[in-house]
């Protein structure tokens, strides 16, 4: 921000660490207006997340000098704010320009069809695009599924659920369970939280984990991380899942909550999904998916042998991971110890 004679100039702030331009893609304050001090001027969108930027000031926005869909770079002056008493003239903006159709070469722009609708692709979801054909184009991935028996841990929800959202102010799901499991294996199979090269020839093995979880929003998927998860008891770890979908929901995610992550979770079972195929999130090596918890009839044998058939809270693990680096018994060796912690029996005390 530049205060001169002719009011306050307002410049792109930082976005966060290496982010160094976004696309302005929408004015929230229409030349002539008056805006607030901290009040939303205008939306912009980074490679990483959507954001809304504050006015430095308040004032009378007088002249926009960065129009929609353009890109700037940090520091540049896009807009100019009036003074206090917003004495200045304030130029009418100029008329948006309307895009002519261009022809395909092998085709004669057909109309389209009646009912249909056409809409431009939001900026986040062009991004998503991207990564997910770069990171499919990267490396060679591949997923492994695993079934889990988490009936000790629905019998815990069932009996702690409520003291532990008033202790806590969370509610207690399945994902926290599946979380701890999945990190706390991390650290016996460091493979799997490790990072590639470009040119393949050095891997970096991780000593932290810093867990990226998927959160599904109105403007499209966002990966916040979760820092040093390791080093969380599943309180902790349900406080800062919800805090993370908080924030992207909310809109007031920063670029720099969404980089650093050297693990993914995707829990694609919140919406009913038994379980998918995860595309790993670049440069990391894996990215498990966690389906939904389903009962169904299981048979299992008693101490003698006996078969019986039982009521069992199942759920599928699926883990891509990047078969440059990580081979098949790597990943099957990974889930085991993830579903061996999430089968093992439960106690009040992992709550605390």
């Amino acid at each position: 921000m530049t205060t001169t004679d002719i009011g306050t100039t307002v410049e792109l702030p930082s976005l966060g660490e290496n982010v160094t331009e976004a696309t302005i893609t929408r004015w929230l304050t229409s030349v002539g207006d008056r805006v607030e001090a901290g009040e939303p001027l205008l939306e912009v969108a980074t490679d990483k997340v959507d954001t809304e930027i504050p006015s430095p000031a308040a004032g009378i926005l007088l002249e926009i000098l960065a129009q929609e869909d353009t890109v700037v770079e940090v520091g540049t002056a896009i807009a100019v704010l009036g003074e206090e008493d917003g004495t200045a003239s304030a130029p009418a903006p100029a008329p948006e320009p309307v895009p002519t159709p261009v022809p395909s070469p092998t085709s004669t722009v057909a109309p389209t069809p009646l009912g249909d609708r056409v809409e431009k692709l939001p900026r986040i979801r062009r991004t998503i695009a991207r990564r997910m054909v770069e990171s499919l184009q990267t490396s060679a991935q591949l997923t492994t599924v695993v079934e889990v028996d988490v009936t000790e841990i629905a019998r815990l929800r069932s009996r702690e659920k409520e003291e532990f959202h008033r202790r806590t102010g969370v509610k207690l799901s399945f994902l926290p369970f599946f979380v701890a499991a999945a990190v706390e294996a991390l650290g016996e199979h460091p493979v799997i939280n490790s990072s590639l090269d470009a040119d393949c020839t050095e891997v970096t093995y991780h000593s932290a984990v810093h867990l990226g979880m998927a959160v599904d929003s109105d403007k499209g998927l966002m990966v916040p991380v979760i820092r040093d998860a390791g080093e969380l008891r599943i309180p902790q770890l349900a406080r800062a899942i919800a805090a993370s979908a908080d924030s992207v929901r909310s809109g007031t995610i920063l670029p720099d909550d969404l980089s650093g992550g050297t693990f993914t979770i995707t829990n694609t079972g919140s919406r009913g999904a038994l379980f998918d195929t995860p595309i790993i999130n670049q440069p990391q090596s894996a990215i498990l998916g966690i389906g939904t918890v389903v009962d169904r009839l299981v048979p299992t044998r008693g101490d003698g042998g006996a078969l019986h058939i039982e009521v069992r809270s199942m759920a599928y693990l699926s883990l891509s991971y990047d078969h440059r680096i990580v081979d098949g018994a790597d990943a099957a060796r990974y889930l085991g110890a993830v579903r061996q912690r999430l089968e093992a029996t439960r106690t009040a005390e992992e709550l605390q």
